[in-house]
């Protein structure tokens, strides 16, 4: 079904639309993930279920059932059969907030204890077997896979949000007030080597994100405004502001390239732009509402949208043939607020 990742150009990016849809969920769905390296999605859902699908053929491989914990946040592990899940049920009881889940033999291999509150961050690093989980008891964790003691833990106000970036040598995170600290992960415990401020919005910061070159960071806050900052200086490079979801935060991610930015908003409406020219190239009706899920493919040019329902996107060529005889393909909504350039 998807195509290989090439050149993307805003033609490109004008023309994706659905490929794909997958309607069997019994509710929202909170989290997706990509393999880094296989043509390999996860899904966790309201219905406290995992699904595992591969990309290249849209097909659902394999769907695991987790009533006893719920299942909240997800991501890869290197392996493309194993996945790190967060619980939703019996945090204060158990403790087991993390699991450490095989998709191949529907088995838990290892539970990490500690926080006591819903984790709302969750990331792999892409280099070892160390992974980060911030939660709403303030803190933010570092495991490793191999071992059930929690490695180092970071206590902040407010929501974390957390990310490595691309090589795995520096994490960031973000906390209450826009601040943003870098850390080196082999020695965190030194603290920040850095700290960048987002002036003017007091807003939690929901989800942050690296590009794959590393040059800039991608923030999205919890009303709605999304951010892209110089990852060396901090510096904004540009904003903008998104009709509001109340109660469902929303996405926005890179494409591989880090040339363009797609993100959800309150209206059902996905919008793209360009970083470098900092204009809007694309927009289209999500046709599931608001997609609280939203995350580009590694390798491939495609993308998938979530909300209670699961949409995979590509390029359509019938709507490139539109675009370039002077039509337009993209059903609009309502249009974003510029936040500066």
């Amino acid at each position: 079904m998807t195509s290989s990742l090439t050149e993307l150009d805003d033609d490109l990016v004008r023309c994706m639309s659905i490929g794909a849809v997958f309607s069997e969920f019994g509710g929202k769905i909170h989290s997706i993930d990509f393999h880094r390296k296989d043509d390999l999605l996860v899904t966790a859902s309201e219905d406290d279920s995992v699904r595992l699908y591969d990309i290249a053929n849209a097909k659902l491989l394999k769907t695991t059932s987790h009533k006893k914990h719920g299942t909240d946040r997800i991501c890869f592990t290197h392996h493309p059969s194993s996945v790190i899940c967060s619980s939703k049920y019996n945090l204060e009881s158990t403790g087991e907030s993390l699991r450490y889940l095989s998709m191949y033999d529907n088995r838990c291999i290892r539970y990490f204890k500690g926080h006591t509150q819903r984790v709302v961050s969750l990331c792999m690093s892409p280099i070892n077997d160390s992974f980060m989980s911030g939660s709403l008891d303030h803190s933010v964790r570092i495991w490793d896979l191999r071992v059930n003691a929690c490695q180092g833990i970071l206590r902040l106000r407010g929501r974390p949000a957390v990310a490595y970036d691309q090589q795995g040598l520096v994490f960031a995170v973000a906390m209450e007030g826009g601040a943003i600290k870098l850390f080196d992960s082999r020695s965190y415990d030194k603290g920040p080597f850095d700290t960048f401020l987002v002036g003017g919005d007091t807003a939690e910061v929901c989800d942050i994100k690296f590009s794959n070159d590393g040059k800039s960071m991608l923030l999205t806050t919890t009303n709605n405004n999304i951010y892209i900052l110089d990852a060396y200086g901090g510096e904004k490079r540009c904003g903008f502001s998104l009709e509001a979801s109340p109660g469902t935060p929303i996405e926005a991610t890179f494409t591989p390239d880090g040339k363009y930015m797609v993100a959800g908003s309150g209206g059902g409406t996905m919008h793209a732009w360009s970083i470098e020219t900092k204009n809007e190239v694309a927009s289209w009706s999500s046709c599931i509402g608001v997609p609280s899920c939203l995350k580009w493919a590694p390798r491939r040019a495609m993308f998938a949208a979530a909300s209670s329902v699961l949409t995979f996107w590509i390029p359509n060529n019938d709507s490139k043939l539109k675009t370039d005889n002077g039509g337009n393909d993209a059903e609009a909504g309502s249009q974003p607020q510029t936040l500066l350039h």
